[in-house]
């Protein structure tokens, strides 16, 4: 399946349709890395590298996949400095601010919520 172009019409935009663009963008960003990097970006620009340090866990390839995609949905921009060997920094875009904002609250959900989540978990569980 190739990727949706956006017509503006309502159905792209809707998220309860299984081809709308909403919902593959959706898909796109709420993943676990995406998350992580959209919220190490927000506190500054970064370097590949420096990012890699940042996101405990995620292997070479999965970054790299990650930031395309996040580059490609208009939410981080890649600058390449012509020195020897090429600099790269990534930065979020105006969109990725404010997603970013979601990401927040997200966070501050899972530190309100967490000891509640583990308690279910340990009774499911049990």
């Amino acid at each position: 399946m190739g990727t949706k172009q956006y017509t503006g019409s309502p159905e792209d935009a809707d998220l309860m349709r299984a081809d709308s663009l909403a919902r593959e963008i959706f898909a796109d960003v709420a993943n676990k890395w995406a998350f992580l990097i959209i919220e190490f970006l927000g506190q500054r620009t970064l370097r590949f590298s420096e990012l890699r340090n940042e996101v405990e866990g995620i292997s070479h390839k999965m970054l790299t996949q990650n930031l395309r995609m996040l580059e490609r949905n208009g939410l981080v921009e890649r600058k390449v400095h012509p020195t020897v060997p090429p600099r790269v920094e990534y930065t979020l875009t105006e969109a990725g601010r404010a997603l970013r904002a979601t990401v927040d609250g997200m966070c501050g959900w899972t530190h309100a919520y967490l000891g509640h989540i583990e308690e279910s978990r340990r009774r499911f569980d049990a």
